[in-house]
């Protein structure tokens, strides 16, 4: 009998379809945005993720983004921000990093989906023949998809709200399939079991000085008519919202005015979660759900930051030498990781954004990084701007200017020190030149052979030991940590013990010692740089020990 002509076997259907009715499942919170894109909707869920932590909830975050990309580790960070990697190794949007830094809490790859990966896992389901001949279609092959990913992430762990962020705007083709999953979810649980917050943007016309609710109603439109009534709507503006405009927008839209919560852009995006909270979003949610709160609401720590951030405070001087500075979002978990290090200090970080390009080419001085406190180079690929970064940290290195490395920051350094400390004249990395001599960085063993760029890097939390007497271990406090990577290309151990011998200290390998994770200058001011990826894992009132120091270590050479 062929595949098309076999009886229907609804079990193994609801299989193929993801179905999990026999696990209690948790509230959705479902966010969509419309009007533009790039509003924040990433912020809007981290924010109600963390105020409904705060009362006690066990909160989960997750998007789906449209792009037929499989993940985003194979996106241009030029055009969509960083890549933001998880501990299990997922590549995920830069939202995620905000997800994290909210919540305080480790996500995993199934926080963020892309179109490409669900395709793909209809496409291989009916290879596999599991729907039994069906034909298979948008609906409700593709819908049910995106629901069994959303729910496999929703009940990994015992979570009470489960937060799905939509990428992109109402009204876009790619995300017509992923808005109609959503309408679904009140079919499927229940009215009162989802959430439906949409976020819009109302734009000041300056010829009348007037906020115009106008595409904020149009959108709510296009919403309604794909069957999703909003519950909530979160109103962004970079002018003051007046209450007249609150009462228009409840008139047009079928929302009550109680459950507009206005957010005019914010000095910080940490304040956020304190504006949610003003005007009673947490509360709103809980009346919807039909649930109280599990504790004492606290957020006092969070109030604390704000204020903190809000301080006047002297500014402190750090230049990021990189090549992707058309969009800042590319250095995302970079800035915020070091903000956070210079509150911690007393400090405004001031960014000097210095294209490494621009010094490769002479176009600009290496020497106007003396006006700085300290240098870091973030990681990167490819050939372009590698020069001008390293002329960037031999000058660091030279005038002891507190440096961090990381990741290709710590490929460069060790490439800087073995051509100008060890006169090894053509050190290089047999990334960007194949056909040199002395490879100081080269491919890794476990890459060699792999011609799939997506998902096949050393990716995710790693372990590491640090070296007694370091100043490493000293940050850290402990001799074993667990760091996030991303990366091709690693240390060369033949290199190993003459650059030790001229100065170098491996302050960090892997546990085996047969990969060195960190280097360090010993009698600089302070010169460390990473294989991995500690940004990843900096909070914003808990900043990161690398970067603490760094910035502690900027603070005393200034001093």
């Amino acid at each position: 009998m062929s595949q098309n002509t076999k009886e229907t076997n609804p079990q193994a259907e609801n299989k193929a379809r993801g179905s999990s009715t026999d696990i209690k499942k948790p509230k959705i919170i479902v966010v969509t945005g419309g009007v533009l894109s790039g509003l924040g909707k990433g912020i809007a869920c981290a924010s109600m993720g963390n105020i409904l932590k705060r009362q006690g909830f066990k909160v989960n975050i997750q998007k789906f983004d449209p792009y037929l990309n499989s993940d985003a580790g194979t996106l241009n960070p030029g055009e969509h921000g960083e890549c933001f990697v998880t501990d299990d190794g997922g590549e995920t949007d830069l939202d995620l990093g905000h997800y994290e830094r909210f919540l305080n809490e480790k996500l995993t790859r199934d926080s963020s989906v892309m179109a490409g990966r669900i395709y793909a896992a209809v496409i291989e389901n009916e290879r596999k023949g599991l729907y039994l001949g069906k034909t298979v279609q948008v609906i409700p092959q593709v819908t049910d998809m995106i629901k069994s990913l959303l729910w496999k992430a929703a009940q990994s762990v015992n979570y009470d709200i489960h937060i799905v962020e939509i990428g992109g705007t109402v009204g876009d083709y790619e995300g017509v399939v992923f808005h109609e999953a959503m309408r679904q979810l009140h079919l499927d649980v229940g009215r009162e079991n989802v959430l439906y917050v949409h976020l819009v943007f109302l734009p000041y016309l300056e010829a009348s000085g007037e906020v115009k609710s106008k595409p904020a109603q149009n959108s709510v439109r296009d919403l309604r008519n794909i069957g999703i009534q909003p519950d909530v709507l979160v109103v962004r503006s970079d002018y003051p919202i007046p209450e007249k405009v609150v009462v228009k927008l409840a008139q047009f839209t079928n929302v009550t005015p109680d459950a507009i919560v206005p957010m005019p852009t914010l000095e910080s995006v940490y304040e956020a979660p304190l504006v949610m909270q003003k005007y009673g979003l947490d509360k709103l949610i809980l009346k919807h759900f039909g649930i109280e709160q599990k504790a004492k609401f606290n957020n006092g720590h969070w109030e604390k930051l704000v204020k903190t951030i809000k301080q006047v405070k002297p500014k402190l001087k750090i230049a990021i030498v990189g090549k992707y500075l058309d969009m800042k979002d590319t250095y995302m978990s970079l800035t915020e990781a070091l903000k956070s290090a210079c509150w911690n200090n007393g400090r405004d970080l001031e960014i000097i954004w210095v294209d490494a390009e621009e010094i490769e080419k002479k176009k600009l001085s290496v020497t106007t990084l003396k006006k700085v406190a300290g240098i870091v180079v973030p990681g990167g690929f490819g050939k372009r701007g590698t020069e001008g970064k390293i002329t960037a940290i031999r000058f660091a290195r030279e005038n002891n200017i507190p440096y961090l490395g990381l990741c290709l920051g710590m490929q460069l350094a060790t490439i800087e020190f073995a051509r100008n400390v060890a006169c090894i004249a053509d050190a290089a990395s047999e990334e960007f030149n194949p056909k040199s001599t002395n490879h100081v960085i080269h491919i890794m063993e476990s890459q060699k052979g792999i011609d799939r760029k997506g998902g096949t890097m050393r990716l995710g939390a790693w372990p590491c030991t640090l070296k007694n007497g370091s100043r490493a271990r000293e940050l850290y406090g402990k001799k074993d940590i667990t760091e996030r990577h991303r990366h091709r290309f690693e240390f060369n151990n033949f290199y190993r013990e003459t650059l030790e011998a001229k100065g170098l200290l491996i302050s960090g390998t892997t546990p085996d010692n047969k990969l060195v994770e960190m280097i360090e200058i010993p009698d600089h001011p302070f010169f460390i740089a990473s294989q991995f990826h500690p940004e990843f894992n900096s909070r914003p009132n808990v900043p990161h020990p690398l970067f603490d120091g760094f910035v502690k270590a900027t603070i005393k050479d200034r001093s």
